[in-house]
């Protein structure tokens, strides 16, 4: 039988136990999936492209969640960076900082957003961005500055339109509340166990093992399934 197409977020999902770093065991797995694999994440365009390069798999592909959509032949925008640079711009005259130095390789190559590191206030964060129609997602990566209307399931649904797969026989892996809404589109959704309150309401499965843990266990279940 023919595995069902996958949604895998990263961080939190494909990662290491520990929690740092993209655990190696899962590049097998899904390299040698014989069905669509869609990787919707929160970072940067830039990172889930070089993730399919290395793994091997066609660039399908949901990015900062939900603003940039890659179905392998189109790149979509579904909003831009102006507004939430300018949250930015703010924050930092009101005395703080996004924290990840001066280079900040997190936002560098971002086309839709701006994330901020958890360890700066939230509190002054949301204020700004509600003033300037934003909203802030705490992904347990970072906060998201974004347009309050994209968002990762929005994003899977368009790629599954283009490349022509069923999302009701798709499986939904993630760990975040910008997780729900891919959730919410595929036909079986899994939380991994270190995920937090929102997708583990949302999931149809809280499993019991963490990040790459879960997420391989999952793989060898559903492996076949359809």
């Amino acid at each position: 039988m023919t595995a069902p197409p996958l949604v895998l977020d990263i961080d939190g999902t494909l990662t290491r136990p520990d929690g740092w770093g993209i655990d190696p065991r899962v590049f097998d797995p899904i390299r040698d999936w014989d069905a669509p694999v869609v990787i919707a994440t929160g970072k940067a365009f830039p990172y889930p492209i070089a993730l399919c390069h290395f793994v091997g798999v066609p660039e399908l592909v949901v990015a900062e969640n939900g603003g940039v959509v890659y179905t392998g032949d189109d790149v979509f925008f579904t909003a831009d960076r102006e507004a939430a640079q300018a949250v930015t711009e703010e924050y930092r005259a009101a005395g703080y900082s996004p924290g990840w130095g001066e280079e900040d390789t997190v936002n560098r190559w971002r086309e839709t957003e701006v994330a901020i590191n958890l360890e700066q206030p939230v509190e002054p964060l949301r204020e700004i961005a509600a003033e300037h129609g934003l909203e802030v997602v705490d992904t347990g990566y970072a906060y998201h500055v974004k347009d309050a209307t994209p968002n990762k399931g929005d994003g899977v649904e368009t790629i599954a339109e283009h490349v022509g797969f069923d999302l009701a026989d798709a499986v939904a892996i993630g760990d975040s509340v910008n997780d729900v809404s891919t959730f919410e589109v595929a036909g079986r959704s899994f939380a991994v166990a270190n995920a937090d309150s929102s997708a583990k309401n949302a999931a149809d499965e809280v499993l019991e093992a963490v990040h790459a843990d879960g997420t391989l266990a999952v793989l060898e279940r559903v492996r076949g399934t359809r």
